[in-house]
């Protein structure tokens, strides 16, 4: 069971926690966007931050997204829903039509699907690339050598706006280095938004320059282990 009161109790600390990373690094608060990560929470975990006022929320996946959502914004019609998994081409047109952010954009066949979905349904969700900047096999994203020639592909062959990067850093590196590398590339392309930094590691995120943090466990607490 999720208690609201800790829900509540969490969000509070992770918002302060924020703000305090941002004044360290000489950043308005209010430039920092905080993604509250509700993947495997079910709608009774989720309301308690709603009514304590958040409105960014980040899932890994479409059906599940797609299952619990769409009453929830009837309820909250202002709410922005970001999604932070992988996405199967196939899934792209109900992307699309749920999803305001997508933030793993990293293959040309997803950029062709989105482009197809995006002038179907008229709706323009705001892209980012998915940079994988520790350059693991297993995981999604373009290497950071890539970048620049996928960038270029998505804006000149499928007519894509992409608006920013995101990255997961390799979970036994020091995060700095890859938040970094990440920053610097998307100064190279004047990119305005840096989706980076999660529950273990938002602060640093935000001293190296994330415009969006995902953070999941610290404010819903830590998800049931797969048996």
């Amino acid at each position: 069971m999720i208690d609201p009161q800790t829900v509540m109790a969490n969000l509070a600390e992770v918002r302060e926690a924020v703000a305090r990373a941002a004044e360290d690094g000489e950043r308005d608060p209010l430039s920092v966007a905080l993604i509250a990560v509700s993947k495997t929470i079910p709608p009774e975990g989720i309301r308690p931050a709603l009514a304590a006022g958040q409105r960014l929320f980040g899932e890994n996946y479409v059906q599940e997204a797609k299952a619990k959502w769409p009453a929830l914004r009837e309820e909250c019609p202002d709410v922005a829903l970001h999604l932070i998994g992988p996405l199967q081409s196939n899934k792209a047109r109900e992307a699309v039509e749920l999803f305001d952010v997508i933030h793993t954009l990293d293959r040309t066949s997803l950029a062709a699907a989105l482009a197809r979905e995006i002038a179907r349904s008229g709706r323009h969700p705001t892209l980012l690339v998915q940079v994988n900047t520790g350059e693991e096999p297993q995981k999604g994203g373009v290497a950071p050598g890539a970048v620049d020639a996928f960038l270029a592909e998505c804006r000149d062959t499928h007519g894509l706006t992409v608006s920013g990067l995101m990255c997961i850093p390799p979970a036994e590196d020091p995060p700095s280095a890859h938040f970094g590398l990440l920053a610097a590339i998307a100064r190279r392309h004047a990119l305005p938004i840096l989706s980076m930094g999660m529950s273990a590691d938002y602060p640093a995120a935000i001293q190296m320059g994330a415009t969006h943090v995902r953070v999941g466990s610290a404010i819903f607490g830590a998800r049931p282990s797969k048996a």
